[in-house]
């Protein structure tokens, strides 16, 4: 790492280290993070990992190099090499991966059993690409019926299109500080188990990642940037513009440069995040989603949502509900520990629960290698979930708390905002004011407590502070801070039954 990296690096572990997401990430935190030894001349900056149902690790290098890990025996064996800049690999079993490379998806095949791949094929190939070194390619991702979901990159206006380029050129595309120069940069696309590539979504700006839940549903997060005033989590379905407005011009029958399109145009055709990610206050660049699914073999937070981060030893969680038929919840930080480097890029959960965590720094802000986090067997006292009542919020913990402590109406600090949409480079909270808490109600057993607001408004991110909540045995609260997207308020009644998608979560018992 050169020095100016390095004392980047240094820079924002300093900020993160100084509460950045309030969380404490006590020495007897029951989350483990192992350093796992990459090979000797490895350039490990980290594209993609997944885990192999005997629990060998399969890694991407940006470099070029597909290579497994075994736990057991901490040895490392090449299975294929030559890439270019892949950033996703998704293993269908130990002779066949499905790697995103900058031009195209892969398909990496050992057909005769030797343990390496002497097969290279092609699935889909159909975009463009302007030679532009931000036109990165992310995924895939596979649902039940076969197909595949990957996302595409726009252009950085900090390098050219170059004389040579795969696909049409379109002058509207090329606008803006971030751009759509040729096909289909910042959309998700989708190939049919049959090949058949669809554009999927348009409006994305830098998705650097995807996850599909168990009932089928689409979620690519969008780095903070022009057309996005912070960070943000996106249910994605079929058709939709999600608001950075480069990407209209490859919409079919799209005529016009989409930047003389009005702002408030634009802010009608869009649609809202599921989750926003505040920016400078949690998150700055958003990463690779994965829902764990590992039967409690993570601890008490299964069907939630993981995301990494590029530039603080941070993961966070997700919390999702569904709210008046729209997908909307909570983020809340998870692990942010000295223990944790940077460059946060790619998750995978392993048959064994353990989260293993890919890095890099090539091009970003960040660091290179690879970590796994694994679960020591206690209860953490943390936030297991925020969720939306017509009058206020529901909180449920992973430990009955302290009752003194949370029937204290100042244990629960409340501060609503929002961002701004528009073509500039991010926004500053907007609108921010506290809003006073007017009951609290802490149910029997102790682990869930409803809390009554003065107001709630739609469009706006409602970040709690919790301030001297204890467990019940006096343990400190883990994460202090939880910020809840409001796209849809509660009617008044009983709540609408939930979407099973993304939100089976249940508090431990």
């Amino acid at each position: 790492m050169n020095t100016a990296k390095a004392l980047l690096s240094a820079c924002l572990f300093v900020v993160a280290q100084l509460g950045y997401g309030q969380s404490t990430a006590p020495s007897d935190y029951p989350y483990r993070v192992e350093t796992i030894e990459t090979p000797p001349g490895l350039v490990a900056e980290t594209g993609g990992v997944d885990v192999l149902p005997d629990g060998r690790l399969v890694a991407v290098f940006r470099r070029g190099e597909v290579m497994f890990y075994d736990p057991e025996t901490a040895a490392w064996s090449l299975f294929a090499k030559g890439l270019h800049d892949p950033l996703g690999v998704l293993a269908l079993d130990e002779g066949e991966l499905l790697v995103a490379q900058r031009p195209e998806v892969t398909r990496l095949k050992d057909t005769d059993g030797d343990g390496q791949a002497d097969l290279y094929q092609t699935i889909t190939d159909e975009f463009g690409m302007s030679g532009n070194y931000a036109e990165f390619t992310h995924g895939p991702v596979m649902d039940e019926a076969g197909s595949l979901y990957f996302s595409l990159n726009t252009a950085s206006n900090n390098g050219p299109v170059r004389d040579i380029i795969r696909g049409e050129y379109s002058p509207r595309g090329r606008v803006g500080r971030m751009f759509s120069a040729v096909p289909y940069r910042g959309w998700v696309m989708k190939v049919t188990p049959d090949g058949e590539t669809i554009p999927w979504a348009s409006g994305f700006r830098s998705p650097n990642g995807l996850a599909l839940d168990r009932a089928g549903n689409l979620f690519v997060p969008d780095n903070q940037g022009d057309w996005l005033g912070t960070s943000k989590l996106y249910h994605v379905r079929r058709g939709a513009f999600y608001g950075h407005a480069s990407s209209l011009a490859w919409e079919e029958g799209f005529t016009m440069n989409p930047l003389t399109l009005p702002v408030p145009v634009l802010d009608k055709m869009r649609q809202r995040a599921a989750v926003l990610f505040p920016q400078g206050i949690l998150a700055n660049s958003p990463t690779q989603p994965v829902f764990d699914y590992t039967g409690g073999q993570f601890g008490p937070f299964e069907g939630q949502l993981f995301i990494g981060e590029m530039n603080h030893p941070l993961i966070m969680r997700v919390v999702l509900e569904s709210v008046q038929h729209q997908l909307q919840g909570a983020v809340i930080p998870f692990i942010n520990t000295e223990a944790l480097r940077i460059g946060n890029n790619r998750l995978a959960f392993g048959p064994d629960g353990s989260l293993w965590v890919g890095q890099t720094d090539h091009g970003w802000p960040g660091d290179r290698g690879i970590q796994r986090i694994v679960w020591e067997g206690q209860t953490p006292f943390d936030l297991h979930a925020m969720r939306l009542t017509d009058e206020g919020f529901k909180l449920t913990f992973t430990r009955p708390v302290d009752p003194a402590t949370a029937q204290d109406a100042s244990t629960y600090r409340f501060t609503r905002y929002y961002y701004a949409y528009g073509q500039s480079y991010g926004s500053s909270r907007r609108g921010v004011k506290p809003v006073p808490v007017t009951g609290v109600e802490v149910a029997p057993g102790g682990e869930r407590i409803s809390i009554t607001l003065d107001e709630l408004e739609a469009g706006y991110i409602y970040q709690l502070d919790l301030e001297g909540l204890q467990a019940e045995d006096g343990t400190t609260l883990v994460n202090r801070t939880a910020y809840y997207t409001i796209n849809q308020l509660r009617p008044p009644g009983p709540p609408e039954r939930e979407q099973r998608a993304a939100t089976t979560s249940r508090a431990p018992r």
